[in-house]
């Protein structure tokens, strides 16, 4: 049955209220006539993705425009580094990703690529980073988190997630760390389905939770909610719609078993299926900000004028009916205003240096070589096969990845063939290497892979292909596990462009770590 509201008048206090707690998305690379109107009538954040991204100076435009009708909007941003980047949508990230930066283990280094990217995303007028992930990649198995995070061991985690939040905010871009109690150990990812976590409340405090207050003593700005189940908080709701999760552990002080957070607390995207298949956004939107949520990310996929005017109908009817109190919702309106006030002061003090080359270094040294003789650089054009998973929602399909366009520029020639799954049960695995054995013509082999742990069809692949030419390259582009067969073995430890840079160099004897050593604790 429809549900009919009175018209909501645009200076209604409640109104505005509910406005202000959205981070709403939209389309196109300038703002549409609709968002203007409602940053008037009281929207205070927009959310940026990489569909609205073509340049620095068109972003920057962007913004510019924006903040004509409202100068203390908050505008945020996806700039994880490596994988998942924005800023670089179209070219692949000129920063590693969290994993490299782990596997460096420098957090002088950390917090300089941090502030080098808060200083890039400054430039472009963005003040809000939905960054650092702080999850222990636990599971191996973990579809969506992966290279996002710094690594398996909680402790090495918390020192870079705290020299991440450091770096960012010294530029004068608030941090958001995420996700919340913890998405590491999960092998579901929550764009999909929703995850269950089964670890006990001293597992999580032992190892989830360890980033998570490294980053609040760092003075995280923000931090961000996941979409999963803890039966050991709250049976019941995920942790972005749980009192238990937000108000009673993040919230709560240390005397009363919390982390003693009073920043702004942000959802993952409520699109996302953990949320929306079971709860739906509005009510979802309401049972968060009841939960103890500030503000609502929505717009990764709905990204229209009609999503905001539902969830701000939504949250307005729910106190009207007695479902979420005036003051929670005027509380969490608050919280966003004043984050917007400290990016405004913090914004017009900071004169960061540019550090440009800090990412590819950084990617250089993440490098782990391992070969069991001395190996030999390429010389001439050589034949990079791509075995090329399914992207995550996170990453997105829209990246480039890999090292065959930097080998192309270092070796004119050098030819690029992708294989996938599809690929492989459609002709069996043995006949796709003959097939990419006659197409290479007798060339260098470079295979490079991305998670092969995790996609038996790569790694047997893979195994076939080192079996029939041993001096084939491999480079893995994911979290690295045990090296296969082949003449060498590297390990970038993420699939940014500065990664595959520093792998190509590698593989003609231009630079990287001396060959023979392991991969890093990862």
């Amino acid at each position: 049955m429809a549900v009919f509201l009175r018209p909501i008048r645009s200076t209604d206090t409640l109104a505005r209220d509910a406005l202000a707690v959205l981070q709403p998305g939209f389309t196109g690379t300038t703002a549409p006539g609709w968002l203007l109107r409602r940053l008037d009538e009281g929207l205070a954040a927009v959310g940026l993705f990489g569909r609205n991204v073509h340049s620095p100076d068109q972003l920057a435009a962007l913004s510019a425009q924006l903040r004509d009708v409202r100068d203390d909007l908050l505008i945020a941003i996806d700039e994880e580094g490596g994988d998942v980047t924005r800023l670089d949508v179209r070219g692949g990230s000129a920063f590693p990703g969290n994993l490299a930066l782990g596997a460096v283990d420098d957090t002088a280094l950390t917090r300089e690529v941090a502030r080098e990217m808060g200083r890039r995303l400054a430039g472009c007028g963005i003040n809000l980073n939905w960054a650092p992930s702080a999850d222990v990649n636990s599971n191996p198995a973990n579809p969506v988190i992966g290279v996002r995070s710094f690594g398996a061991d909680p402790q090495r985690v918390a020192r870079h997630t705290a020299a991440y939040v450091e770096g960012l905010q010294s530029a004068g871009v608030a941090a958001c760390t995420k996700h919340f109690p913890g998405h590491g150990d999960t092998a579901v990812d929550s764009h999909h389905a929703l995850p269950r976590i089964t670890a006990d409340l001293p597992t999580l405090r032992q190892r989830e939770l360890i980033p998570f207050q490294a980053a609040i003593a760092a003075g995280t700005k923000a931090v961000m909610s996941a979409h999963i189940l803890l039966p050991a908080l709250d049976g019941d709701h995920p942790a972005t719609l749980s009192p238990a999760a937000l108000h009673g552990l993040l919230r709560a002080p240390a005397a009363e078993g919390g982390l003693g957070f009073d920043g702004l607390i942000v959802t993952d995207g409520m699109e996302m299926q953990a949320i929306s298949a079971t709860y739906g956004i509005e009510h979802g939107s309401v049972l968060a900000i009841a939960a103890g949520a500030d503000a609502i990310c929505v717009g990764g996929g709905l990204a229209d004028e009609d999503t905001v005017l539902r969830l701000r109908d939504a949250l307005v009817r729910a106190v009207r009916d007695g479902e979420l109190p005036e003051k929670r919702l005027a509380d969490a309106a608050a919280r966003v205003r004043a984050l917007a006030r400290w990016t405004r002061s913090a914004g017009a003090v900071v004169g960061a240096a540019p550090a440009p080359g800090i990412g590819l270094s950084a990617a250089r040294r993440a490098l782990r070589i391992t070969a069991d003789d001395p190996y030999e650089p390429l010389t001439g054009p050589a034949y990079v096969a791509a075995f090329t998973p399914l992207a995550n929602i996170a990453v997105g399909d829209d990246t480039p990845w890999g090292i065959a366009a930097e080998l192309t520029r270092l070796l004119p020639g050098t030819r690029t063939a992708t294989y996938t799954a599809e690929a492989a049960a459609a002709v069996g695995t043995p006949a796709l290497i003959d097939g990419l054995l006659a197409d290479a013509a007798g060339r260098r082999l470079v295979a490079v892979v991305r998670d092969a742990h995790r996609h038996p069809w790569m790694a047997d692949a893979l195994r076939a292909l080192t079996a029939a030419r041993p001096d084939t390259a491999v480079v893995e582009m994911g979290v690295p596990q045990s090296p296969p067969a082949g003449a060498i073995h590297i390990a970038t430890h993420g699939a940014a462009r500065v990664c595959g840079q520093a792998a190509a160099e590698a593989l003609l004897g231009m630079t990287g770590p001396t060959v023979g050593g392991t991969a890093a604790d990862s």
